[in-house]
């Protein structure tokens, strides 16, 4: 059976262990725990055909900067996540997210997932950040920063509603096995384009 190695990267908070439990158990956690590193494992059959895919969660803290990129040899695709409630996690996509697994992994295809949609519309957050004269982020700024990046495609989602939630992974799965042109990752070139520096 083939494994796909799918990492997921972000900053500390945003909902990506969520993400990873909400899809793989069905269930959503009730308490916040910052990962060092972690991961976890589902098959999926894709045509007829059965695949492994590993789900690779990482530390979005400062700390483990130096530690995080041993995670990414032999990535097949990234999901870079931001929360669409916390503007400075979308920023860090750009600032921080980006350079990093490009730099590690030149060619590997990238998918941005905006996380927690389900409290975008949430009458305490909105006020909170409102307060801070911050506004949701929109789906359509995500479209737009992928673009800009050069990611597969900006997606949504909520770890707590489900919403939006297997099409993340079964996106990831498409980028993973037919990457971009030009890539070094997928089956044909698999695994040349991830380094440890």
């Amino acid at each position: 059976m083939q494994t796909i190695k799918c990492v997921v990267v972000g900053d500390g908070a945003v909902g990506k262990t969520c993400l990873l439990i909400s899809y793989t158990t069905n269930k959503f956690p009730s308490e916040y725990v910052p990962t060092v590193f972690d991961n976890y494992a589902v098959t999926v059959m894709i045509g007829k055909e059965p695949y492994t895919l590993g789900l690779f969660d990482t530390a979005g803290q400062e700390d483990y900067d130096r530690l995080r990129p041993l995670s990414y040899p032999q990535t097949d695709v990234f999901l870079v996540c931001f929360s669409v409630i916390a503007p400075a996690s979308f920023e860090n996509v750009k600032e921080k997210w980006f350079p990093e697994v490009r730099h590690h992994c030149p060619g590997v295809p990238c998918i941005i997932v905006g996380t927690q949609v389900d409290l975008r519309d949430d009458p305490a957050v909105l006020e909170k950040i409102a307060k801070q004269r911050q506004r949701p982020i929109t789906s359509d700024a995500g479209d737009r920063l992928a673009r800009e990046l050069g990611a597969v495609k900006y997606l949504e989602c909520s770890a707590l509603t489900q919403r939006g939630l297997k099409n993340v992974f079964d996106e990831a799965i498409i980028a993973a096995l037919d990457p971009p042109k030009g890539s070094s990752s997928g089956r044909g070139g698999k695994r040349n384009g991830c380094k440890t520096v």
